[in-house]
C-alpha cells in the first residue's frame, strides 16, 4: 500500500469515529429526552436545580451538532477535492442533500418525536439542510473569503443577541430563522417552531469547509498535527480568557459557588439556541483535538465507532423511532409515573439503556453500511 493511500486511509478512519463518537453521545442524550424529561433542562441550565450528574450528561451532548456541522462542511471539501480524481460539483449536491434533510425533518423525523404533525420543530437537521444550502451558494467563493466569512459569524454573531423582534414585525419570522428559536406559525391546527436558529451554524460549516485542505493529499500529516493541536489549545485558551473574565462570547456570566462543582457547572454553563461563541470554542477545539487524537493513535476499538459514524443518518432515523416505540409501550405498560411522564429514576439508568441501544444498533448499523457500499443506489448516499 502506498504512503498516500495509508493516510487517505487513516483520515477516514478519524473523521468517521469522531463522527461516531458525536452519534452516540447524542443518543445518549435523546434517550434523556424519552426516559428522564420529568427532569427538564433549560438554556442554559439552571445550576441551582440541576444535578451534577445530569449537567454533565446534557453537556455531553453539546458536543454533536457543532462537530457534526463541522465535519459536514469538512467532507463537503472532501466530495469536491477527491485524491487524484477531477473536482466534482459540490454545489448540486450540497443543495440537493441540504432539501434531502430538510424534508426529512420536517417528515420522518419530526413524527419519531411526537407521533403526530399537529407540533413541527425545526431542530438540527434542519440547521444542517439550511447550512448545506448556504455552503451550496458560497462555494464559488474563494476559500480563504469563506474562511473570513465563518469566522465573522462565530465571533462576530454574539454582538446581535440585543437585537430582537416581535411576532407581527416583518423580520421576525427571518430573525427567528436566523438567530433567536421562537415560532413561526401558532394555531389550534399547527405549530412550527425554529429550535436551531441557523446563522451560527453557517459560520461552523464555512470553517469545516475550509479546514478540509488540511486534509488534501498534498497536506503534510505533520501540518495537519500541528493545526488541528493549534486549533484546539488555542480555542482552549481564548475561552479560559473570554469566559474566565466574563469578557465577551456568553449572555450569563459565570459564578462562583461554595462547592467547587458547582463554579465547574457554571463556568461550562453556555447558551445553545443559537450556539454561543464560547460553546463553539469548547465543542470545536475539543473536537480538533478528537481528530488530531483518532489519527495519531489509531487503535482497533475505534472500529466500532466507524460503523455509526459511516451511516449516520441511517442510525439518527432508526434510533428515534426504537426510542418512540420503547416508550410508547412500557407508558402503555406501567402508566405515566412520574407525573405526566414515564421515566427512570436516575440518570445511570439513561446510560445504561443508552449503553444497551448502543449495542442493538451496532449490526443494523454494519450491515447497512456494507449494503450502502455495494448498492450504489443515489439515495443512499444521503445515509
Amino acid at each position: 500500500m502506498s504512503q498516500t493511500k495509508t493516510k487517505t486511509t487513516k483520515r477516514i478512519h478519524a473523521i468517521d469515529v469522531l463522527r461516531g463518537l458525536v452519534i452516540l453521545l447524542m443518543l445518549v442524550d435523546h434517550v434523556r429526552e424519552r426516559f428522564f424529561y420529568h427532569h427538564q433542562v433549560t438554556d442554559p441550565m439552571d445550576i441551582d436545580h440541576t444535578d451534577p450528574t445530569l449537567f454533565f450528561t446534557r453537556l455531553s451532548a453539546h458536543f454533536c451538532a457543532p462537530v457534526f456541522v463541522f465535519l459536514t462542511g469538512l467532507s463537503a471539501w472532501l466530495y469536491q477535492n477527491p485524491n487524484g480524481k477531477p473536482k466534482r460539483n459540490v454545489s448540486e449536491y450540497l443543495l440537493k442533500r441540504g432539501l434531502f434533510l430538510i424534508l426529512l425533518e420536517i417528515s420522518l423525523i419530526n413524527f419519531s418525536w411526537f407521533g403526530n404533525y399537529q407540533n413541527l420543530y425545526l431542530q438540527v437537521i434542519w440547521a444542517i439542510g439550511l447550512s448545506m444550502i448556504a455552503l451550496a451558494l458560497a462555494v464559488k467563493l474563494p476559500r480563504k473569503l469563506i474562511g473570513i466569512l465563518g469566522i465573522l459569524i462565530v465571533f462576530g454573531h454574539n454582538l446581535l443577541t440585543p437585537l430582537q423582534f416581535s411576532p407581527g414585525e416583518t423580520a421576525y419570522p427571518f430573525w427567528i430563522i436566523l438567530h433567536d428559536r421562537g415560532y413561526l406559525l401558532q394555531s389550534e391546527i399547527l405549530n412550527i417552531k425554529i429550535s436551531y436558529p441557523v446563522l451560527p451554524w453557517i459560520g461552523v460549516i464555512f470553517l469545516g469547509y475550509c479546514a478540509g485542505v488540511l486534509y488534501t493529499s498534498a497536506s503534510l500529516i505533520k501540518i495537519r498535527y500541528k493545526c488541528l493541536l493549534t486549533i484546539g489549545f488555542g480555542a482552549f485558551t481564548l475561552l479560559a480568557i473570554l469566559r474566565g473574565f466574563n469578557i465577551y462570547g456568553e449572555t450569563i456570566p459565570w459564578e462562583g459557588y461554595s462547592p467547587k462543582i458547582q463554579s465547574l457547572m457554571s463556568f461550562l454553563n453556555f447558551t445553545k439556541y443559537p450556539p454561543s461563541l464560547d460553546f463553539l470554542l469548547l465543542t470545536l477545539g475539543m473536537g480538533a483535538l478528537f481528530l488530531y487524537l483518532f489519527e495519531r493513535f489509531e487503535s482497533p476499538w475505534m472500529n466500532f465507532l466507524k460503523i455509526f459514524g459511516s451511516v449516520p443518518m441511517f442510525v439518527y432515523v432508526l434510533h428515534l423511532y426504537i426510542l418512540l416505540i420503547a416508550y410508547q409501550l412500557l407508558n402503555i405498560m406501567y402508566g405515566s409515573n412520574k407525573g405526566d411522564y414515564f421515566g427512570v429514576d436516575h440518570i445511570a439508568y439513561v446510560w445504561g439503556i443508552a449503553i444497551f441501544l448502543a449495542l442493538l444498533l451496532y449490526w443494523p448499523a454494519k450491515k447497512f453500511g456494507a449494503y450502502k457500499k455495494k448498492s450504489g443506489h443515489a439515495l443512499l448516499k444521503y445515509f
